[in-house]
């Protein structure tokens, strides 16, 4: 009776850790005490648990600008240290991450080296999501700024590493690719020079400005102190950089004695845990059962929002999360058994009324406006059509992500503060994925006034692209008010130009879809938030009118093959269409109104062309990104999880054009 009982038991254990090997918060963190207990009691009789001594504890935030090789490079320091990889880029747990290629939320996991347990921490390197490094930055003493040792320093990695400097951070550089061809040692040399230079512009301490350096390939594996493109077989590994870390990173500063505190960092929701609050303990001693209370600090004095009691301790290992009992100061763990603590708020013993100090974000630049799908298609995909919902979710995300910022409008409206298009964009993807449908009106700039001045975010432009498209790039970006700060040639690419630019943000959405097809796909473009400064007037003519629908039904292609003269089309055969749809760019600078659902009158006669010839070129089917910088003031998307469409905000033919008429903000 017994072993059947077992074996149902190691069963229903497992199943949930082969579903979520690879999630962030795997449900191996489920598995019962008796299992781990054994475990903890194995591993404790063989050596002391090192997260309790903070003399042999590292924390690590790997930095860098998009694109440069942080997470490959985490993947090569885990194997290294003996975790089981489940695929490539195993930190990137989204799945949005692994189909984009980017870190979209930092994530934090740890390994052994040597008696000692470095806490890692992999972070975005994308400006919209700056926020999600501005909040783990506090959690670490080291940071390993990764740089592209071709492309050396670009918008982004002065971003970040801003960050880290003004946490006292005395980061590692680490020039990753070295195996390229086209890098040399002179390269290497010169790309060391100019992150010198960042440094000190940034106004970096003789402590800091004195960076140790070591050069690496993460996609072969191995990282040394001197530059090499071939290191001996036997130092073809990452221990040069594993040693360089315990080195110049310094042990966290920690008392045991103090009673328990944590800033809470990050936040997840587990389908049987509840709340998991992520963080760093900031002192004392915490076990499994304590009673605590979350603190949140206000403008009337520190408040206390909820007792309750640890139920659960665990920790990230390698790409696995594993119970523990007890953990020090300086150690970075996740608790369960709290439902109310937030991202910013302190978790700490009950004898404590004291909240630790929050991170300070930068402000949002861009606003959107999110509202119920109420176009006459909707409620045909989606499960979760009201307002409430749309609400709720919105909410629950401005939680988890402290660089939104969600504001409840009027009707069932919400306004959504962010960074910027793609940190929209990734959230209105997962809204639609979870089967929300929705509309979206085109970002909006957020202006200050100060001193009675009309302020607009301006941002750092990076711009490299062949010498033929540089006019065409530079003709654009004097339309939306950029100006030039430097132009030079790029260093080991002929026939290769860099632009340095700055730019208001409203004049920047958009163009990401413009500049691939100005540049036939071969340039690259990485902006990231400066400052607030002077308005800098209206933009030039930076689209053309689009073609409106007036007809209801199935577009079909008799109708569209008399369109296509009129300009670029957004729809094929077969799809269906509503008044005020948007189903094309028109070539022209107005709008015009057209019916795309027009069928051939049938007759007795016979007739020469028959509709098996109409030959219509491919249409230019939108991605989410591309439409919220294509849709315009008076325009909406309609997101729902099977289509994005584009619409007038104003159906009506007759409604439109009394609303033209008005002034304009």
């Amino acid at each position: 009776m017994v072993a059947p009982l077992l074996r149902s038991l190691w069963s229903n254990t497992r199943k949930p850790f082969s579903s979520h090997a690879s999630s962030y918060f795997p449900r191996a963190s489920l598995t019962p005490r008796f299992f781990s207990a054994a475990s903890a009691a194995a591993s404790a009789s063989t050596a002391p648990n090192p997260s309790l001594d903070p003399s042999r504890l590292r924390n690590v935030a790997v930095i860098a600008h998009v694109d440069h090789g942080k997470t490959t490079l985490m993947d090569r320091l885990l194997r290294q240290c003996g975790a089981d990889i489940p695929h490539e880029r195993a930190m990137d747990s989204i799945s949005l991450e692994r189909e984009r290629g980017i870190t979209i939320s930092s994530k934090v996991t740890s390994i052994s080296w040597k008696e000692n347990v470095l806490n890692m921490v992999d972070t975005p390197g994308h400006a919209d999501f700056g926020g999600e490094v501005e909040r783990v930055v506090g959690m670490v003493e080291g940071a390993i700024l990764v740089v592209d040792a071709g492309e050396g320093p670009l918008a982004q990695t002065k971003f970040v590493l801003a960050k880290a400097l003004k946490y006292g951070i005395r980061p590692i550089l680490l020039l990753n690719k070295v195996d390229r061809p086209a890098v040399s040692e002179e390269r290497c040399d010169e790309v060391e020079s100019l992150v010198f230079d960042l440094f000190a512009n940034l106004g970096a301490t003789e402590e800091q400005l004195d960076f140790p350096v070591l050069y690496a390939s993460a996609k072969e594996g191995w990282a040394s102190s001197s530059f090499t493109k071939d290191p001996p077989a036997d130092s073809k590994n990452m221990a040069q950089l594993l040693d360089a870390i315990i080195r110049h990173v310094p042990s966290p500063k920690a008392n045991l004695d103090a009673p328990f505190q944590m800033l809470v960092s990050m936040m997840e929701k587990d389908f049987y845990l509840g709340r998991i609050l992520t963080g760093r303990v900031f002192s004392g001693i915490i076990h499994v059962g304590d009673r605590l209370h979350g603190l949140r600090s206000t403008d009337s004095g520190v408040t206390k929002i909820e007792e309750g009691k640890v139920t659960k301790l665990m920790k990230k290992k390698g790409t696995s999360m594993v119970l523990i009992d007890s953990a020090g100061a300086g150690d970075i763990i996740s608790m369960a058994g709290m439902a109310s603590p937030s991202i910013g708020h302190t978790v700490a013993n009950l004898e404590v009324m004291t909240a630790l100090p929050t991170v300070e974000l930068d402000p949002p630049t861009i606003s959107m406006t999110f509202g119920v799908n109420d176009s006459p298609l909707a409620g045909r995909d989606g499960t979760h059509l009201t307002g409430g919902k749309i609400g709720d979710r919105l909410m629950a995300e401005a939680e988890t992500n402290l660089a939104i910022n969600v504001l409840p409008g009027m009707a069932e409206t919400y306004e959504v503060q962010g960074r910027g298009e793609l940190q929209l964009g990734i959230l209105i993807e997962n809204m639609r994925r979870e089967g929300f449908e929705l509309s979206v009106s085109p970002p909006r700039v957020m202006y200050k006034t100060e001193k009675k001045e009309k302020l607009e975010p301006i941002e750092e432009v990076t711009i490299e692209v062949n010498e033929e498209h540089v006019g065409l790039v530079m003709e654009a970006l004097s339309h939306r008010r950029a100006e030039v700060l430097d132009m030079g040639p790029v260093a080991g690419h002929v026939g290769r130009t860099r632009l340095s630019l700055t730019c208001p943000s409203r004049g920047l959405v958009g163009y990401r879809s413009v500049f691939s097809s100005d540049t036939r796909g071969s340039g690259f473009m990485h902006r990231a938030f400066l400052t607030y400064a002077k308005h800098r007037g209206p933009l030039g003519n930076v689209r053309k009118g689009v073609l409106v629908s007036m007809g209801y039904g199935t577009i079909t292609a008799y109708a569209l093959m008399s369109l296509e003269p009129r300009g670029i089309l957004f729809v094929s055969p077969g799809m269906e269409t509503y008044d005020g749809m948007i189903v094309g760019e028109h070539s022209r600078d107005s709008d015009l109104d057209v019916n795309p659902v027009r069928a051939k009158e049938l007759s007795n006669m016979r007739a020469a062309g028959k509709d098996e010839n109409v030959k219509l070129s491919p249409p230019r089917l939108m991605t989410l990104e591309e439409a919220i910088g294509y849709v315009a003031s008076d325009e909406l998307i309609e997101v729902t999880p099977k289509a994005i469409r584009l619409r007038k905000r104003y159906l009506e033919v007759n409604k439109r054009k009394a609303m033209s008429k008005r002034p304009k903000e």
